[in-house]
């Protein structure tokens, strides 16, 4: 776990009185902002890493100096775990919650963790990001095929799900295809239900990995490497967000996002019912989706921003011209992703899992 400190140094009380509602906000607001000084601090567990939250932070300080924001970045499972054994201990834990393991922040949310409180940035981000004033969605990420261009002829690559079923049987792949360990990884398991939601043939899917004796890691930064060197050949389900921006820098690393159809994944924030920070807590989920924060998003953090007022690269824009608004499939913050977390559904996706795809 990295655990990461932001301020401003050397602040002065005048500076501190410099920060006011933005344009547009309703004239009460300043109340929010003043109180959220006084708590002066802000804890959030995170499974975003913490090199694209630092723009997040850095840009948040200079709106409103004064508040001390510690981050906790950790792996999405680990997110869930320590915030629920903190909190039946009885402990300090976060005021803010943000992860990209949706249906384990919406398990969180609709078991009561989750604070009420609407967003005065609400009508700017879509209807299936929102549930119930409690969770936001606050990017827009592609569930990507990568590949290594040194490696793998252009002709290979898969440009779909079919696509890629036939290229997973092929001798060229065997020991060289990886993925997320969906036991392990949160946001793994996600994507790979929502497959098989969504794709007619997932049986031929999950059995072409058996074929290929897929290569399963926990983390999205583990299988880069290992593409980018060519240990592994290809990945399925990688994280888009940092893949596409791994491929600017990296002549090694191809990315496609599926013709046929592209998981989006939003990284889902909400406040904790009990934190200690509120006032500052609600000014945080605020500025995530306000105009300015979802800039930052976009642009420095390279996360995919959600609202639909933003264009350029890694907005939701871009992908809807790059795929096509019908191919985007979002996975919406709704409780209705609990529905393969309920323990038997789960364990017995995991079996069917482990007995093809995961024999070896």
């Amino acid at each position: 776990m990295i655990k990461m400190t932001a301020t401003i140094a050397g602040m002065t009380l005048c500076a501190a009185a410099l920060a006011q509602a933005p344009a547009g906000y309703p004239a009460d607001y300043q109340k929010l902002i003043d109180a959220a000084k006084k708590d002066g601090k802000l804890v959030v567990y995170g499974a975003t890493d913490s090199k694209a939250t630092q723009p997040l932070i850095r840009d948040f300080n200079a709106l409103y100096p004064g508040i001390t924001v510690e981050y906790n970045d950790m792996n999405s499972t680990e997110v869930y775990n320590r915030f629920i054994s903190e909190m039946a201990a009885g402990g300090n834990t976060a005021d803010v919650m943000w992860s990209s393991s949706m249906d384990l922040q919406m398990k969180l949310a609709s078991e009561g963790y989750a604070l009420q409180y609407k967003s005065v940035e609400t009508p700017n981000i879509p209807g299936w990001a929102v549930w119930d004033a409690k969770a936001y969605g606050t990017t827009f990420e592609p569930a990507a095929i990568v590949y290594n261009k040194r490696l793998v002829d252009a002709k290979e690559v898969p440009q779909t799900h079919d696509d890629l079923v036939r290229l997973l049987q092929q001798p060229k792949f065997r020991d060289k295809i990886t993925t997320y360990d969906i036991e392990k990884s949160g946001v793994g398991f996600m994507f790979m239900t929502r497959d098989a939601q969504t794709y007619p043939k997932f049986a031929e899917l999950r059995n072409a990995f058996g074929v290929a004796k897929v290569r399963v890691q926990s983390s999205t930064g583990t299988m880069m490497e290992r593409i980018s060197s060519g240990e592994n050949l290809l990945g399925y389900n990688v994280l888009g967000s940092y893949a596409l921006v791994r491929a600017k820098t990296d002549p090694s690393i191809g990315v496609v996002l599926p013709k046929d159809y592209t998981l989006i994944m939003s990284r889902v924030v909400f406040i904790n019912k009990s934190a200690k920070n509120v006032n500052a807590a609600k000014l945080w989920l605020d500025y995530m989706l306000s105009k300015r924060g979802q800039t930052v998003i976009a642009n420095e953090s390279k996360l995919y921003a959600i609202r639909a007022d933003l264009t350029g690269e890694t907005t939701s824009a871009d992908l809807v011209k790059q795929v096509g608004q019908d191919k985007l499939k979002p996975i919406p913050v709704h409780p209705s992703v609990l529905q393969d977390l309920v323990p038997a559904k789960r364990m017995a996706f995991l079996k069917q899992w482990k007995d093809t795809a995961g024999k070896k």
